[in-house]
């Protein structure tokens, strides 16, 4: 029996393996985290509105919540639906009315004697739900208050109509800082007895922006296929370009005639299988610090923009590489001119 339980452990999925369970497990947000639990402590915990990007530790905190309130009677006490599937307005016309008309079990804090009989109604993923959907949820809100608190959990606040809005506390969870979440990432390998270097954690943290879930995945990913955690296994299991090919990206896109550069820029392409908004990304902190030109750094980034946003609405990668190209091209003749508003005049009568 016990080794069925290392190997069920094993098998399990970093992410929920590795998900706190306490209020005291979160990362980061101690202030919001300090709050929550002095509500919790006085028997006054309000509706609760927690927004901000994936990954962050909304739905982790209310379940340490849940936690923290109810023990081991989560399923009597406690629930929870994911509002981009049961989004409708029957699921607030029934199955949340009807858990909420009633009482839940008595719980205990340390103000025992004043603490109500309470239940928990985690809504996930609340910016999916209708606006009529919302609209109901307000009335249900206010006439269950003494039974019922509400959890409302999302990405995107403005799509949480205002009346709901006004009933919860709100909380934003930003993106978790470099240093968080390296050091929870070291105490992970550690765990797993993964090999790694700080630059390949380095390189999960820039590539999740912030996001702890994604971290934890492209962890266990490039583990499991590479062995070891490094900068450059980790772009690989990712499908990111290696610092390398945007190096000869780079230098192609500057010193290669029109013809030639887009031929070897799509040879890279085609080899590491290479988005070419991946590419745009990785070149523009080169744009950055290249030595050129203020005239000619605004032009570039201003058509790497328009590029970016025609490739969000599909349109042809082949026909936008030639345009990043291109844009290369006519930015290399003024780079080597000393005079900027010269450059600028050109630049703009080519555009």
């Amino acid at each position: 029996m016990p080794e069925n339980n290392s190997s069920s452990s094993d098998a399990k999925m970093w992410i929920e393996k590795y998900r706190p369970h306490e209020l005291t497990d979160l990362l980061s947000h101690t202030e919001i985290i300090s709050t929550i639990q002095r509500l919790i402590d006085g028997g006054k915990l309000p509706h609760l509105l927690l927004y901000g990007p994936p990954g962050t530790g909304k739905t982790s905190t209310v379940l340490a919540i849940a936690k923290k309130l109810f023990g081991n009677r989560l399923t009597q006490n406690v629930l929870e639906l994911n509002a981009s599937d049961d989004r409708g307005i029957d699921v607030i016309r029934n199955e949340i009315k009807d858990f909420a008309s009633t009482k839940g079990l008595k719980f205990f804090t340390a103000q025992k004697d004043t603490t109500p009989d309470i239940k928990l109604i985690i809504l996930d993923e609340a910016d999916q739900m209708t606006k009529d959907a919302q609209a109901a949820l307000r009335r249900t809100i206010e006439k269950y208050s003494k039974n019922v608190r509400f959890c409302l959990i999302c990405n995107y606040v403005n799509k949480i109509i205002p009346a709901l809005q006004s009933r919860c506390t709100r909380f934003r969870f930003s993106p978790l800082k470099k240093h968080e979440v390296v050091s929870r990432l070291e105490e992970i390998c550690k765990e797993e007895n993964v090999i790694y270097n700080q630059v390949g954690l380095d390189a999960i943290y820039r590539l999740s922006n912030g996001d702890m879930r994604k971290c934890v995945n492209i962890l266990q990913s490039t583990f499991m296929s590479f062995g070891q955690i490094t900068e450059d296994n980790v772009h690989m299991c990712t499908g990111n370009p290696l610092k390398e090919d945007i190096r000869l990206i780079i230098n192609s896109l500057f010193n290669d005639s029109l013809a030639d550069a887009y031929k070897k820029v799509m040879n890279i392409k085609t080899e590491r299988g290479l988005a070419l908004q991946d590419i745009l990304r990785d070149i523009h902190p080169y744009v950055m610090k290249l030595n050129i030109p203020i005239a000619v750094r605004i032009y570039l980034l201003e058509k790497m923009s328009d590029i970016e946003y025609r490739l969000s609405l599909g349109t042809s990668e082949s026909l936008q590489t030639m345009a990043l190209i291109s844009a290369f091209q006519i930015a290399k003749e003024p780079v080597s001119s000393k005079n900027e508003e010269a450059a600028l005049k050109l630049l703009t009568s080519e555009a």
